[in-house]
């Protein structure tokens, strides 16, 4: 691969550390691997493999954006900058305001690709901004210093609550009072490891709610009159219509909070009482698109492994709606990522950039479907193919065709098992033969919360709880399990963190036939139970025997 320019003309950051001494080419090569292997910026993986220190990186990154560097150490902020820029924008982006240069505020930042918040504060503050680069830790150090512990959510509602009573929607929306109201959300929502945020209007409420660990938690309410202020901030944001509140919008918001990189993906939808609005949060720090981090056992990671590898065939993962499947695939695909295989995703919507894959967001308004985006994908001669959605015949037709003709197509569905998956592809249209001749496994999974580690304790089950558990309930008696008490490191919840449980069907000689045949998809469980499937339930059950989840959870996300 090439290091000495980007696309655009840039140089690459490998290049600017060899120029300025800090890597060698066969070191920067060494990280390009990594990268490959286990995904994140080429930054982070020379740090990660000690070759460069942080401070390194930061020089390296600020001489290729053509910015400045600054020694926080050596230089006092102006007091006039610190004017300009609220706290609550200070603590959740990590920036601190240096000096007025005229019309121009110069601002540290940790990571000079953060532009979205230069341009949200140049709109805050109606003037040009421009960046300096300085090391993150000195950044957060200098917050504290100028600006002191961060707001609560409740002084940021009452100023803003304050701030926009009696004034019009638009004029509220951009007002600081506002904007520090969202920057707190945002930053306690990252903080508190929330997927997303809803924002409610009811007729004499307007409600707030983080969904974490899959589990909606309500925190304090905004007064109904910041609605609309707070959600017209939010459209401006991700450049939506800010007057158009009759339809549905869809629009993104990409920024970097507490020196994460964070995609928010935004959805409004006009109601009775109001327009609502919910933001997903894809934390693209957190996430580890590994096989090994996906809590499978031994066998099972060692079947996505080996279906990885196949050279043509259909994979598919199956279950609910933020079971993590997507996840599961793009897993599956980093581990199949390798210089001599060429994959392309159709995706609705790309959720996460995987260096060395070709992803195409679908956008159906516009005639790009995934049937569309698959015929074109196979115009360009790829080795594997990611279609996000299998939901109507002519997807699934163009699946099956891809397959058949040398590809290893993964995709989604969703169904409750992986034995009704069969069903459901017959039901979409496709013949069982075709099936039979494709389809090589369904993965079906579920997400479990897991238990905090630092209030975990043990207890011993009621005899009421097992029998919930049918045959399987034997097996559990005698064991030690264990629960969450509650401590402010889970907010009192007792779980933090989650993990999947996997059902993975293969399908073998003996299930390709019972397809043939016409099989039910009671017929194809208990075949499958009878190769060694590990159903949904029982891999739940090796979970709480580990002492990972509850009893509870699991009796939650399966069914017998």
């Amino acid at each position: 691969m090439s290091t000495s320019a980007a696309s655009g003309g840039r140089r690459l950051l490998g290049q600017v550390l060899k120029d300025q001494g800090k890597v060698r080419e066969g070191q920067i090569q060494e990280a390009l691997g990594e990268q490959r292997k286990n995904g994140g910026l080429i930054g982070q993986c020379l740090v990660s493999m000690g070759i460069c220190t942080p401070p390194d990186i930061v020089m390296a990154l600020a001489a290729q954006g053509g910015m400045e560097t600054v020694d926080l150490a050596a230089t006092r902020p102006q007091q006039e900058a610190l004017d300009l820029v609220d706290s609550s924008m200070a603590h959740a982006f990590s920036i601190i305001p240096l000096r007025v240069e005229g019309d121009t505020l110069v601002v540290a930042l940790g990571d000079p690709q953060n532009v979205a918040v230069l341009q949200d504060l140049g709109f805050s503050t109606g003037m040009e901004v421009r960046g300096a680069v300085a090391d993150s830790e000195s950044i957060k150090a200098a917050v504290l210093e100028h600006y002191g512990e961060e707001a609560s959510i409740s002084d940021a509602i009452a100023e803003a609550a304050a701030a926009a009573l009696g004034s019009d929607p638009e004029s509220a929306a951009s007002s600081q009072p506002v904007a520090r109201l969202l920057n707190s959300l945002l930053h306690r929502a990252i903080k508190d490891r929330a997927s997303d945020i809803h924002f409610e209007v009811f007729p004499e409420e307007f409600r707030v709610r983080y969904r974490v660990d899959g589990t909606l938690y309500e925190i304090e309410a905004p007064p109904p009159h910041l609605a609309l202020p707070l959600i017209s901030r939010i459209k401006v944001m991700s450049n939506l219509d800010i007057t158009e509140t009759r339809v549905p919008q869809d629009g993104r918001i990409e920024l970097v909070i507490d020196d994460r990189p964070v995609d928010l993906r935004v959805a409004t939808l006009p109601g009775v009482s109001g327009e609502g609005c919910v933001m997903r949060i894809l934390d693209r720090s957190s996430v580890n698109l590994e096989l090994a981090a996906l809590g499978l056992q031994p066998d099972e990671e060692h079947h996505l492994r080996e279906l990885t590898a196949l050279p043509h065939g259909i994979v598919l993962v199956t279950g609910p709606t933020g079971s993590g499947k997507t996840t599961t695939l793009y897993a599956m695909l980093q581990e199949a990522n390798k210089p001599d295989v060429k994959i392309i995703t159709s995706e609705d919507p790309v959720e996460y950039d995987i260096e060395g894959i070709v992803q195409v967001p679908v956008n159906p308004d516009i005639g790009v479907t995934y049937a569309s985006v698959l015929r074109s994908v196979l115009r360009q001669d790829p080795d594997k193919i990611l279609v996000g959605e299998i939901r109507d015949e002519e997807t699934a037709a163009v699946a099956v065709e891809a397959s058949l003709t040398g590809h290893t197509v993964f995709s989604t569905v969703h169904t409750n098992d992986a034995p009704s998956t069969v069903t459901r592809m017959i039901d979409i249209g496709i013949a069982p033969f075709l099936i039979s001749a494709t389809l090589e496994a369904v993965v079906a999974q579920r997400l479990v919360r897991t238990i905090c580690p630092d209030c975990r304790e043990a207890y011993e089950p009621d005899e009421e709880i097992l029998m919930e558990f049918g045959e399987e309930a034997e097996a559990l008696r005698g064991a030690t399990f264990y629960f969450g008490r509650g401590c402010a490191n889970c907010y009192h919840t007792g779980h933090k963190g989650r993990t999947a449980i996997f059902e993975i069907l293969i399908v073998d000689e003996v299930v390709r036939q019972a397809i043939l045949d016409g099989s039910s998809s009671a017929d194809l469980r208990e075949i499958a139970l009878g190769a060694g499937m590990r159903t949904l339930r029982s891999s739940g059950i090796q979970a709480v025997l580990s002492g990972l989840t509850t009893i509870e959870e699991v009796l939650r996300e399966t069914t017998l």
